[in-house]
């Protein structure tokens, strides 16, 4: 793909300008967590219970602690003062159980960490990990929600009777009245599986305590650097300006990194306890077993609806499965899919309840979309199955129910308000572009020849922008510093925590526009907390539409500063600063942007009550969450004899606002479509009665590759939000929302003349197969 050459009098947002990062990724120059090497370094290993529900009787670590190379062994007696993994959400009723570092006493998932061993190397440790002798007593497990709910299930925390760790309702406007006047009820059980969220790079923490100045380094893999040094710190009572996180390159995250996990907190516990820097690197069997899950719903949907067409009213009942513990936003997750069940349809009713369900698996929280796509799956399945009822075109009936442009600003039944959109104009441009109308004409054909040709839409919304800090556990602004050197070079510091994002390429664009220097004269740097200011993270596609206003502020007030020197310089009162320039307006002399910063800070002469130098600090806080959109489209052929899907096209087209880099915006897609479409074909966690992961490693756990996915129509609509200044909303999580609904509903489409009506994810080659050669109604 072509790359534009820029120079600084040329304008920057908007380019498709390479990631600035990307060179020290492809050639292997980068630093991860298992790069970074110290003296005296040891290296953990993690001894993990097989079991999903038993008791401890006994644990052995004698043949462990005399293996030679091991430098400790620790149990959960030695950490049961050491804290808990903290949870951030907070629900009414909430039962929180408290997770230590190491098991004590019971274990209640498989993977659960019953001790670690300290060594010499990776492989001593892992050698004395395996000596560790525990006597197991095994009890019931409970895998499954719906039968982790069901009377006289085995609790998963004793300490409760049952498994509902929560209840959360729901509901506005009139759902009775909506119900009781609809001419046709259309109900379902949708189900959005268990998945793995598998990035590349698995988990790893570096802990380096020095205990000469009570300080501490620590080095994870992480997407919240700010967020995990408060946690820990506070756990283990350090001073927080004595602590130091690093997020250094960081390998993929797609949500599963926002947590402060247990590792963390113990590595740092034992580089205190033996005065060493020591390093954990998660295996992928871990990764599988460790690291959060996404998704995990059973959805009981209602949709009332008139003859025509119109959408009247939605009930939601969600089974959460939470897994057995909580991280940090695990209960938080499916109360997103309520706010966002109506979809970008006007519907002036609904009514949710949530029943969230303790299971002896691996807690979920967010992954890639968090909540959203379960929500954007239900209720665009919903609509399939309306229109089908009703023997509507499924593009009719979404264009008959969005919100209409003049009722933006819109106000949503689940109380949140919509910023701004054009919902059908997605649609209508991937229907153009596909050629809507002469593929049914197709598929008419195509069916009398016995062929199973299906057509999918998906109209998705989403809330972006995480966000009003009263709508988050830790705040929702975010930081940006800009420092001009005296050399004339820009430096950023954001507070944001990009990992794949390419924010150090579009911040470097908006800073180059605003200040008029060149894309080489900026540099952005994150991730460190000792050097960038407090900041929030990176998640929820809040990185550029949060993250990027704050530096736009910062720029601002830096630029307010840099024509005040400019104005010195020149003698005047009227000055204009463009294209790396102050110049007077009146006289047309100009001095250069090099020139203002070498006098801002050899200060020979300042403007009157400004200070030397040439730097700003914003901190932003949204007044709204932002609320991208858009349509997918998706030609889908059914291979009779095997149950093979084949995508024959695959249209995307998104409205994330103003568009900064198209480049980067369509690798966030076409990502995101790529996790989307695993989803619908082939990804599950399956656990099996016992409460074992059975898909625990990549032979099992079908993930797509590069050859399995289908070429990508991108397409866009440019909407820009009055949220903030820079108009954008926010595209990382925009592919997995559309995906999973479109592909699915254009299988359904296939298999309509079998009498399909539904079917849950993934739609395996098997399960299609098996429906096939039934010719089953479903």
């Amino acid at each position: 793909m072509a790359t534009t050459t820029i120079t600084k009098t040329e304008k920057l947002v908007g380019k498709r300008i390479r990631r600035r990062e990307d060179p020290r990724l492809i050639t292997g120059t980068a630093t991860y967590v298992d790069d970074i090497k110290m003296p005296g370094m040891l290296y953990a290993a993690i001894l993990r219970s097989p079991h999903a529900a038993a008791k401890i009787r006994s644990i052995d670590i004698s043949k462990a602690k005399a293996l030679k190379g091991v430098h400790a062994v620790f149990v959960g007696e030695d950490t049961k003062n050491a804290g808990a993994v903290p949870c951030g959400a907070s629900l009414p009723g909430l039962r929180v159980p408290h997770h230590n570092l190491l098991a004590i006493d019971r274990v209640y998932l498989v993977g659960h960490p019953v001790a670690v061993v300290v060594a010499t190397d990776r492989y001593v440790a892992r050698d004395g990990a395996e000596l560790i002798e525990v006597d197991y007593e095994p009890e019931a497990a409970v895998a499954d929600p719906e039968k982790a709910l069901a009377p006289g299930a085995h609790a998963v925390h004793p300490q409760w009777a049952d498994n509902v760790a929560f209840t959360f309702h729901q509901e506005g406007g009139d759902v009775a009245k909506a119900f009781a006047e609809a001419d046709v009820i259309v109900k379902q059980r949708i189900v959005s599986q268990r998945l793995i969220p598998n990035s590349m790079e698995t988990r790893g923490v570096v802990a380096d305590w020095h205990a000469a100045d009570r300080s501490m380094n620590l080095f994870t893999s992480t997407q919240a650097p700010h967020l995990v040094r408060s946690l820990v710190a506070q756990i283990l009572g350090l001073e927080e300006n004595r602590f130091r996180v690093v997020a250094p390159e960081v390998g993929g995250g797609f949500g599963a990194k926002i947590q402060t996990y247990a590792e963390e907190i113990l590595l740092a516990w034992i580089s205190m306890k033996l005065q060493k820097p020591v390093k954990w690197i998660e295996s992928r069997r871990e990764n599988f077993l460790c690291t959060i899950h996404g998704r995990g719903h059973v959805d009981f949907y209602e949709i009332a609806a008139k003859r025509d067409g119109t959408i009247t009213g939605i009930k939601l009942k969600i089974i959460q499965d939470l897994g057995a513990y909580f991280t940090v936003l695990t209960p938080a997750i499916p109360t997103l899919s309520v706010l966002m069940m109506p979809g970008l349809y006007r519907t002036p009713n609904i009514q949710a309840d949530i029943v969230g369900a303790f299971t002896n698996c691996t807690p979920t929280d967010a992954y890639r979309g968090a909540g959203r796509p379960e929500a954007t799956h239900g209720i665009e399945r919903m609509v399939d199955m309306v229109a089908a009822e009703l023997k509507m075109d499924p593009a009719e009936i979404r264009l008959k129910n969005f919100v209409r442009n003049e009722e933006f600003p819109f106000p949503t039944a689940t109380g949140l308000v919509y910023d701004s959109g054009d919902y059908s104009a997605p649609l209508k441009k991937a229907m153009e572009m596909a050629g809507y109308d002469q593929l049914r004409k197709e598929q008419v054909e195509a069916r009398k020849q016995g062929k199973l040709m299906g057509i999918g839409l998906c109209a998705y919304g989403e809330i972006c922008a995480f966000g009003p800090s009263p709508a988050t556990p830790a705040g929702g602004w975010e930081s940006a510093t800009v420092k001009i050197e005296p050399s004339g070079q820009v430096t950023v510091l954001t507070g944001i925590s990009p990992h794949g994002q390419g924010e150090e390429t579009t911040f470097a664009q908006i800073t180059g526009d605003e200040l008029g220097v060149g894309i080489d004269d900026v540099l952005v740097l994150h991730g460190d907390t000792s050097l960038v200011p407090y900041g929030i993270g990176t998640f929820g596609s809040r990185s550029t539409a949060v993250g990027g206003t704050a530096l736009y502020y910062a720029l601002q007030d830096l630029k307010a500063k840099v024509k005040k020197f400019g104005a010195m310089l020149l003698e005047s009162e009227d000055v204009t600063l463009a294209n790396g320039q102050c110049t007077d307006n009146k006289t047309g002399k100009s001095v250069g942007f090099k020139e203002i910063a070498a006098a801002a800070y050899r200060a020979m002469k300042l403007p009157p009550n400004t200070e030397p130098g040439l730097l700003a600090t914003h901190f932003w806080e949204p007044p709204n969450f932002t609320f991208p959109f858009g349509a997918h489209l998706v030609v889908t052929d059914v291979d009779r004899d095997t149950g093979n899907v084949s995508i024959r096209r695959y249209i995307a087209i998104d409205d994330c606002g103003n568009i900064l880099n198209p480049l980067i915006v369509d690798g966030q897609v076409h990502g995101g479509v790529a996790q989307g479409i695993g989803q619908a074909l082939w990804e599950q966690a399956v656990y099996d009665d016992n409460g074992q992961l059975v898909t625990g490693e990549f032979m099992d756990y079908t993930m797509p590759r590069a050859h399995m996915m289908p070429w990508i129509e991108s397409g866009h609509t440019v909407t820009p939000t009055p949220v903030n200044p820079l108009g954008v909303k926010g595209v990382g999580e925009a592919g997995t929302i559309g995906a999973s609904p479109a592909v699915v509903n254009s299988v359904v489409d296939a298999l309509s003349p079998l009498g399909v009506k539904h079917l849950d994810m993934p739609l395996t080659p098997e399960k299609l197969w098996k429906l096939i050669s039934a010719g089953s109604n479903a």
